[in-house]
């Protein structure tokens, strides 16, 4: 982060050299960085166990309820409640409320011991919800709902395609190598040489592009993140607050039916977490780069890398305290 943002503002050409490589809104580095950071823990996951958390409907139901309903309603709450004096930041928040995570979640729950199976499985049906109801949503918190409370509302303009572009990137990208990495590894080296040689060969592949994309993240807007300290912090208080909030109402909800430490991991760091490289790619294309709305959606990432790796050793405090028998699934 440090370095991100030292050369953001040291190196002013540094993002011009980064966005030498953008294709639309997509940015080459940034989306290798993140395909490269969740290969590993998809490669991990046993698909033929998938089954199992479409078929325990109480925590499907908890996981849509938390990422649908509270998630999106809490960020539109704080954004009213801390940026109303600054509407073009508000809507760049809501979106980013919007977003459900499909892509950092899954690294999340890896660093946190969380159920491999569980995220995958989650992270595919918040994905089929995000290509379907995105832009629904969109329509719903910006244009329709401010007004209520005494605020003009803006038009989103995006389309289902541009959402599934975004999904197919940051998820479907690494998660069919995931699942032919598995298929084929199982079947022409068997399971112990998969298990025991080739997954911790690659696991550190995860934390080497995480650093990557983190520096690139925050070299790109490093020269605003210092020049404009106040839009940081007043896009930063909200968040940390929803992702705190979110974290730890989820762990108590998910305790509270009968979830295991692995399984209340992984739907509390789903629920906390955003897709913000969705938020950033609406963000610019309907608001353009340089607005107020694609500033407040690359705050977002800023925030919740920091946030989210502190919540990761809250986990693992939560699993030696309050979890001491060990996970059976």
């Amino acid at each position: 982060m440090v370095i991100g943002v030292g050369s953001g503002y040291g190196i002013p050409t540094i993002a011009e050299f980064w966005n030498k490589f953008q294709v639309g809104t997509t940015n080459i580095p940034i989306a290798i960085g993140l395909i490269l950071m969740m290969y590993p823990p998809l490669a991990k996951v046993k698909y033929e166990e998938l089954g199992e958390v479409f078929r325990n409907y109480r925590v499907l139901t908890l996981s849509l309820l938390q990422n649908w309903l509270v998630g999106p309603v809490l960020m539109f709450l704080l954004a009213i409640a801390f940026l109303r004096g600054y509407p073009d930041l508000m809507v760049g928040l809501i979106m980013i409320g919007l977003a459900r995570c499909i892509a950092m979640v899954i690294v999340w729950n890896d660093l946190a011991e969380g159920d491999p199976e569980y995220a995958a499985g989650l992270v595919a049906f918040n994905s089929i919800f995000q290509v379907l109801f995105y832009s629904v949503y969109a329509y719903i918190f910006i244009t329709k709902l401010p007004p209520l409370f005494g605020l003009k509302g803006s038009v989103v303009h995006v389309t289902i395609e541009e959402i599934a572009k975004s999904v197919f990137i940051y998820l479907g990208i690494p998660f069919i190598a995931g699942v032919l990495s598995r298929l084929i590894g199982l079947k022409t080296k068997g399971k112990e040489w998969y298990e025991r040689r080739y997954i911790p060969r690659i696991s550190p592949i995860t934390l080497i592009a995480l650093l990557f994309t983190i520096v690139v993240m925050f070299s790109l807007k490093g020269e605003y993140i210092v020049k404009l300290p106040l839009d940081v912090v007043r896009v930063a208080i909200p968040l940390l607050i929803y992702f705190v909030a979110m974290f730890l109402v989820s762990f108590y909800m998910s305790s509270k039916v009968g979830a295991d430490y692995q399984k209340a991991a992984t739907l509390s760091f789903t629920a906390a977490s955003n897709n913000f490289e969705l938020a950033i790619a609406v963000a610019v294309a309907v608001f353009g780069i340089n607005s107020g709305q694609a500033f407040a959606a690359v705050i977002g990432p800023l925030v919740e890398v920091p946030v989210l790796i502190s919540l990761v050793n809250v986990s693992l405090y939560f699993k030696r305290s309050y979890f001491r028998s060990p996970a059976t699934s």
